[in-house]
C-alpha cells in the first residue's frame, strides 16, 4: 500500500529548525526552489533568519520566521500554535538545530552535558512530538533529523556531541517503526565534515588533516546535505524510513 500526499509536494509546508545559517539555511533555500511554504526557525539570530527568508521569498516561496528556544516545551507549543493560526502546520519537519562541544570528557561540566543533550536531542524530541499528530491523522508526513557522522562512529574529544547524535540516530530508528503504519517516514542525515560555522573552531592545518582522511579530498558543502534532505522529503521516498544516511565523501563506509 502506498500513501499519497494529501497536498501536492510544491504546496506543502516544511519546518526547519536552526535555519538561520549553515545546513539549515541551505535546506530552506532548497525547498524554496520549488515554491513550498517554508517555516524558518531560529533562536536569537533574527537578522540572519530574515536574510534567509528574503532569499527564499525571491524564489517564490511563502516564508514565516519563528523564534523559539528548542529546549523549552512551552516555547515549542507556542510555535505550534502560531503555525496553526497561520495555516502553516508542517507536512515535513527537519530537526536541524544543534550545537557542538569540543573537549576532554574529564573537563565536561554537568551544565555542558545538559545543554548539548537538550539542544541536539531533547529539542528534536519536543519538535517531533509537537508536530507529529497532524501527520498521523493525514496518514502522511516526513520527519528528517540532521545527525552527524560522529553519532555513528564516535569522535575523540567530542563525546557529548557524539552521544547526543547517537541518541538521535536511535530515536530515528525506533520512531520510524512506530510511525510507519501511519505513512510517516522518519530518517536521519548524518553528514561528515561540512563547510559550516561548526568547523570554524579548527585551525587550517587541522582542516587539512581532516581533508586528507576523506577519500573525496574535500569537505561537503551545505547544499549537498540539503539535497539529500530534500530527496528524503519527496513523496517518492515513502518506502525509505528508519535509515541513517551519511554523506561523508567516503570517510566512513
Amino acid at each position: 500500500m502506498t500513501f499519497n500526499p494529501p497536498t501536492p509536494f510544491s504546496e506543502q509546508t516544511v519546518l526547519i529548525t536552526g535555519a538561520s545559517r549553515g545546513i539549515g539555511a541551505a535546506i530552506a533555500r532548497r525547498f524554496a526552489a520549488v515554491g513550498m511554504q517554508i517555516v524558518i526557525h531560529y533562536r536569537e539570530s533574527h537578522e540572519a533568519a530574515n536574510e534567509i527568508a528574503r532569499a527564499c521569498m525571491k524564489q517564490g516561496a511563502k516564508v514565516l520566521t519563528v523564534s523559539a528556544d528548542i529546549q523549552s516545551h512551552e516555547q515549542i507549543l507556542k510555535m505550534r500554535d502560531k503555525l496553526e493560526q497561520m495555516n502553516m502546520m508542517p507536512d515535513i519537519v527537519v530537526n536541524n538545530a544543534g550545537i557542538s562541544h569540543y573537549g576532554l570528557l574529564s573537563d565536561v561540566t554537568e551544565e555542558d552535558w545538559d545543554r548539548v543533550m537538550d539542544v541536539n536531542l531533547k529539542g528534536s524530541f519536543l519538535c517531533t512530538q509537537a508536530f507529529m499528530a497532524p501527520m498521523i491523522k493525514m496518514k502522511y508526513g516526513r520527519i528528517i533529523n540532521v545527525s552527524s557522522i560522529w553519532g555513528i562512529s564516535g569522535a575523540s574529544c567530542e563525546v557529548l556531541y557524539s552521544t547526543a547524535k547517537g541518541g538521535l540516530n536511535a530515536f530515528t530508528k525506533a520512531l520510524a517503526k512506530e510511525l510507519a503504519p501511519s505513512g510517516v517516514t522518519v530518517n536521519a542525515v548524518a553528514p561528515g565534515a561540512v563547510q559550516t560555522d561548526m568547523m570554524a573552531g579548527f585551525q587550517s592545518d587541522e582542516i587539512e588533516a581532516i581533508t586528507s582522511e576523506i577519500p573525496a579530498g574535500r569537505l561537503a558543502s551545505p547544499d549537498e546535505v540539503a539535497s539529500l534532505v530534500y530527496f528524503l522529503a519527496l513523496p517518492e521516498s515513502g518506502y525509505i524510513t528508519g535509515q541513517i544516511i551519511s554523506p561523508n565523501g567516503g570517510w566512513l563506509t
